[in-house]
């Protein structure tokens, strides 16, 4: 069944179709047939015979009037009239086109090609031949009865290492898709006392799964061993970020990478840091996450250095809003308003698996937001709204030292592309907040801005030149219930990288992250960290 329909699939081919005219009455004559001292491969022939199989190809024609490109005067003329009239071969249709209505009968052709059109005409022959017709038939089948045998043999082959994927394949439904990093990082200046020169790495491998073709199942598994440097300003993970000392969910480390599995996990420890599902209903996407789930996984951040992998070595690589309030588990959904403007909106937590107090789905901390994303040809722009609830936080011993907080941030963020090669993005955003409870009582307001370049293709192909200048979160000032308010100072980030690709799995990135006054005080020492990315993806 498998060699029929072969043989029928390559009727289309043009180069198919120069082999069957050979069967008029002027074989003697030269044919524009390339000979070849190897064998062509079956991927060859299945290639040129799938180019007119398009949509509103001709398919098999009656006349020969039907070519725009062949006239009464050609030397094959007579040979496609008899292989286009359907009645001369018992009701055989061996020919067909282009969608445009030509032929294109001039092309050369290999006789491995030749022999797969002979083979499709003999195997549609389904009425008598009179004496002349099966002469005919009988002299090709004689001429490249090697090249039929090989062709077939081909197929025989191949039918076989198909039954052989088949009962011996992983899944029918998933897919499994792999990233490696290895990273050589080091503080080139400021606090280097108790640093040194490090190699660390993360491995992902990302188990997709897609029940209905449109929907996916992502299960990924991830080990790595990063650790941060020490003696650098910091306040949990994310690089750059210290939004002060009442706000440690947006505090940070200058020195830690977004490729990082986290700022202390030196055991190449195994889990499964991403358990999600998305699904279409209508004109709308569905995601539901119970591990690793973000904003940034339900709408875009719109910063093209946004990756992990690829892009800029630092998480201020896209606005720091998408990292606000607990996040881990949860739900979003995306409506595609038109082609050009998306509504996104969701609800999550990192304690959805916690039944014990001030915890669960809905009873601890939360995170919910919503974004307008307008793409109006190569500009692409995101207006995000989110409202993030933390818990109180104490220390070991159980004494508060962060009242309960509430956050209401807005932020904007945009992106040109300028030219094929040039992108140029930022963003902004303005944090409103509010502890309401517990040590620290009163009301903050503050900022965060960026500008980033990207150049594309610049000196080697597939390469990126990425720069990102800006400043981290910081209070412009907090005003204390009790009475008296206060502002924290100003971090500048300043990150340079450079992408270059060594093939499609493989890139090695070199860059630099240099912080001024990092922790949002003037008093703190500077630190620049250079890097050296390793990717690699399977």
């Amino acid at each position: 069944m498998l060699s029929k329909l072969l043989w029928n699939s390559l009727l289309g081919a043009p180069a198919v179709l120069g082999a069957a005219l050979l069967s008029s009455s002027a074989m003697a004559q030269t044919a524009p047939v390339e000979s070849t001292p190897s064998v062509a491969t079956l991927d060859q022939v299945m290639e040129y015979s799938n180019e007119g199989r398009g949509a509103g190809s001709l398919a098999q024609v009656t006349s020969i009037t039907q070519f725009s490109d062949v006239s009464p005067t050609d030397w094959a003329y007579e040979a496609l009239s008899f292989l286009a009239n359907s009645e001369e071969l018992g009701g055989l249709d061996c020919l067909e086109g282009y969608p445009d209505g030509t032929f294109r009968g001039s092309r050369p052709l290999t006789r491995y090609e030749f022999a797969a059109g002979l083979a499709a005409c003999l195997d549609a022959i389904s009425g008598p031949v009179n004496a002349e017709q099966l002469e005919r038939i009988e002299a090709l089948q004689r001429e490249f009865a090697a090249e039929l045998a090989t062709l077939r043999g081909r197929v025989d082959a191949l039918e076989a290492a198909v039954g052989e994927l088949e009962e011996n394949q992983f899944s029918t439904t998933t897919k499994l898709r792999g990233t490696a990093i290895f990273s050589v990082a080091d503080v080139l200046d400021g606090p280097t006392a108790g640093n040194n020169t490090v190699l660390q790495s993360r491995v992902r491998l990302n188990f997709d799964t897609s029940f209905t073709g449109s929907d996916r199942l992502r299960t990924r598994l991830q080990f790595g061993n990063f650790r941060d440097f020490s003696g650098v300003p910091s306040g949990g993970p994310g690089i750059s970020r210290t939004f002060g000392s009442l706000f440690p969910e947006l505090g940070s480390s200058a020195t830690a990478f977004s490729y990082a599995t986290s700022t202390d996990n030196s055991g190449n420890d195994l889990n499964v840091s991403r358990l999600e599902y998305y699904f279409p209903v209508g004109p709308a996407t569905v995601y539901v996450g119970a591990v690793g789930e973000g904003i940034s996984d339900i709408v875009t951040t719109v910063s093209p250095l946004d990756d992990a992998e690829n892009g800029g070595l630092s998480y201020f690589s896209y606005n720091p809003i998408y990292d606000l309030g607990p996040q881990g588990a949860g739900a979003g959904v995306t409506f595609d308003l038109t082609d050009s403007i998306q509504l996104g909106a969701g609800y999550l937590t990192d304690a959805a698996f916690d039944s014990s107090d001030k915890n669960g789905l809905f009873n601890g901390g939360y995170t919910a937001f919503g974004q307008l994303t307008f793409r109006p040809g190569d500009l692409t722009v995101a207006l995000t709204y989110v409202n993030a609830f933390n818990n109180a936080e104490t220390d070991a011993l159980g004494i508060p030292t962060v009242g309960s907080r509430v956050f209401n941030a807005y932020g904007l963020s945009a992106n040109y592309r300028l030219a094929e090669a040039i992108n140029i993005g930022g963003w902004v955003s303005y944090i409103d907040s509010r502890i309401f409870d517990g040590p620290g009582l009163g009301d903050g307001r503050a900022w965060t801005y960026a500008g980033t370049l990207g150049i594309e293709d610049l000196g080697i192909q597939g390469s990126l030149l990425g720069l990102i200048v800006g400043v981290p979160p910081y209070n412009a000032i907090y005003e204390f219930a009790g009475g008296g308010a206060t502002g924290s100072d100003t971090s500048l980030h300043i990150e340079g990288f450079y992408r270059i690709p060594l093939n499609n799995n493989i890139s090695i990135t070199p860059g630099i992250i240099w912080v001024q006054d990092p922790g949002n005080n003037n008093n703190n020492e500077d630190v620049i960290v250079g890097a050296l990315r390793t990717s690699f993806s399977f």
